[in-house]
């Protein structure tokens, strides 16, 4: 059962692909942004992965805030955040992005692994790592760690909010914010659609239909 205060009515001007792509993602990208790192108008944001659901979602929502965003992501996918209105990119596959993005107010990490440890170095002094849940940062980077470089962090799990979904589809209804949807596949293909996210080579959501 879903709560009834977890819920949003799909406005007209909103297809139902669309609406099913936005949830999770959009929710975690504007709870992690206002919620955990407090992003304001003229913050220096770094979001990595930016071309992924989370990811491409984050880059418009700070944008939206009036950040500075900063994006890694495979060549391949820099038109396309730059179309999202990403200020700064970094191809990821061919450059140390802790190399060319100093001074950040926050970073948004989607990745996990060594991204953790190095994006503290990315970081202004008080500037914090949001870690999103599940992407291993967490066993790498502790709160005490950040601390102890005049930094933050947090591990932020995506709670749902029927009113944060609401505002999030006034945005796409409005044109303000879009929801790339790589493809659309069958239910039945679940586990195909698993492998496709799992390589790291999808950009946006997959949305499976019935």
């Amino acid at each position: 059962m879903v709560a009834v205060d977890a819920l949003a009515a799909k406005p007209a001007g909103v297809d139902h692909v669309t609406a099913a792509a936005l949830p999770v993602a959009g929710l975690t990208a504007w709870q992690a942004l206002t919620d955990a790192a407090r992003i304001r108008a003229g913050d220096r944001i770094l979001v990595h992965a930016a071309a992924s659901g989370v990811g491409h979602l984050a880059v418009q929502l700070a944008k939206y805030r009036g950040a500075h965003v900063t994006g890694t992501a495979g060549a391949a996918n820099h038109g396309f955040l730059h179309a999202l209105g990403a200020d700064q990119l970094v191809d990821h596959r061919t450059t140390d992005f802790t190399t060319v993005v100093p001074g950040m107010h926050a970073v948004l990490d989607m990745v996990g692994g060594d991204y953790g440890p190095r994006s503290l170095d990315v970081l202004r002094p008080n500037g914090i790592l949001v870690s999103i849940s599940g992407s291993g940062s967490e066993r790498l980077v502790t709160p005490e760690v950040a601390e102890a470089r005049g930094l933050r962090y947090t591990e932020f799990p995506m709670r749902p909010s029927g009113a944060g979904l609401a505002a999030l589809l006034d945005l796409v209804a409005a044109g303000t914010l879009r929801v790339s949807v790589a493809d659309t596949m069958p239910w039945t293909e679940a586990a195909e659609a698993h492998r496709r996210i799992e390589s790291g080579r999808t950009r946006g959501k997959l949305v499976l239909t019935h």
